[in-house]
């Protein structure tokens, strides 16, 4: 069984997760911006039957792809070893497995929000999130030890 999170314990990774996320997200999109650049020429290459490539230049920019990947890679292990799980990187969205009532629920926080405000049954998703306040009361039950 991973880890459960109290509403507390998820708070105050949040800060970190940030971080985690932002890095994350600015290496995969310098991953595909160069991606884009190097299919872009080896299709030049192809449709005019072959062109002239300075290697040292694609060699640089397959490296900067190869090291934005690695900082992405590192990013998302940061997160995995957390306890938290990435549901959608573009959007930051994170979630934190947490008990309520012995079942088994994730509180829910997206990249921009200031802190967790959210949680939903694991079946229902994104779409099924609830606000805690309106189910917890202020204080958030999810708020004691697990």
């Amino acid at each position: 069984m991973g880890k459960f999170f109290t509403l507390q314990e998820a708070d105050d990774l949040i800060p970190r997760l940030r971080e985690w996320l932002q890095q994350a997200i600015e290496a995969k999109k310098e991953a595909v911006e160069v991606e884009r650049e190097l299919r872009s020429l080896s299709a030049r290459i192809n449709a005019l039957g072959g062109v002239e490539i300075d290697p040292t230049s694609v060699a640089k920019r397959k490296l900067v792809r190869h090291q934005a990947v690695e900082r992405l890679q590192g990013a998302a292990r940061n997160i995995e070893e957390s306890g938290a799980l990435v549901k959608d990187l573009d959007t930051g969205l994170i979630d934190f497995p947490a008990l309520l009532e012995n079942e088994e629920v994730y509180l829910c926080w997206k990249l921009g929000e200031p802190r967790i405000e959210y949680w939903h049954h694991i079946q229902d998703g994104f779409a099924g999130r609830k606000r805690i306040a309106d189910d917890f009361g202020q204080a958030g039950g999810l708020g004691k030890p697990n």
